[in-house]
């Protein structure tokens, strides 16, 4: 679940992890965006969109959303666990900081220089150099497939972004679906190392499995089912989905009856 296609890259992961497994895609179109709302209006819009695809009896439940995983897990836990297990996903700060720094965290706004980010660069980045990018209308150009909006925030967040990163952690969901072009953004000019890419889909996608105790199988036979739910109706995926490769690797699959 995500406000719009940033659950893409954790489906995808899933898909990949279990092709034989059947996938509920449930956002909010008609709530977007949820950066900008309160943390108690961003719960309730989260309760509805989990509702709605815990009503398909799934075994594991992705919060693929920072912002919800921020404000709503601990809403959403209580409702649906023990019965359906709901993974959040939160920025890989810990992973990035590990071979030290500098480290840079490219984020929302509203994410950027927050508590909650900053408790976690307190937690896991001791001693890191680490620098906090805001990308202001990136996720929004990502959702709209919005090929110059999208060049123009990167190269916007990659101007603020310091030459020779060790690693460089994508905080939202939404900018693994642009990954290259960030990576593009942030090349070395000369001969130095690339930065490491710290994503969450892989992470969350694994976790999901592990607490569902379905066992990991990429080589099963692809026959997983999909259904898309926007804002708790049935639907397609959006054409700007298919803009991306995980959108692409997604349509393979068959919709369910």
């Amino acid at each position: 679940m995500d406000s719009g296609i940033g659950l893409l890259p954790a489906a995808a992961a899933v898909r990949r992890l279990r092709p034989d497994a059947d996938l509920v895609l449930s956002s909010d179109p008609d709530g977007m965006p949820w950066g900008p709302r309160t943390p108690e209006d961003l719960t309730e819009r989260a309760l509805v969109v989990a509702r709605a695809a815990a009503a398909r009896r799934p075994d594991a439940l992705i919060v693929a959303c920072n912002t919800a995983s921020v404000h709503a897990l601990p809403a959403l836990r209580a409702e649906l666990e023990p019965g359906l297990p709901v993974i959040g996903t939160v920025p890989a700060i810990k992973p990035a900081s590990a071979a030290g720094g500098p480290v840079a965290i490219w984020a929302t706004p509203a994410t950027t220089g927050s508590p909650y980010q900053r408790g976690l660069i307190e937690d896991f980045a001791h001693g890191v150099d680490v620098t906090e990018v805001p990308c202001p209308g990136l996720a929004d150009a990502v959702q709209q497939a919005d090929e110059e909006a999208v060049a123009r925030a990167v190269a916007a967040a990659a101007a603020l972004t310091p030459a020779g990163l060790r690693a460089l952690v994508l905080g939202c969901t939404h900018y693994e679906l642009v990954a290259e072009r960030i990576r593009a953004a942030v090349a070395p000019s000369g001969d130095g190392p690339e930065p490491v890419f710290h994503g969450s889909a892989d992470a969350v996608a694994a976790q999901a499995l592990r607490r569902s105790g379905i066992p990991a199988a990429p080589d099963a036979e692809p026959t997983g089912r999909i259904t898309v739910l926007t804002s708790g109706r049935e639907s397609v995926l959006p054409p700007a989905a298919l803009a991306y490769a995980e959108g692409r690797l997604l349509r393979t699959a068959a919709p369910a009856v």
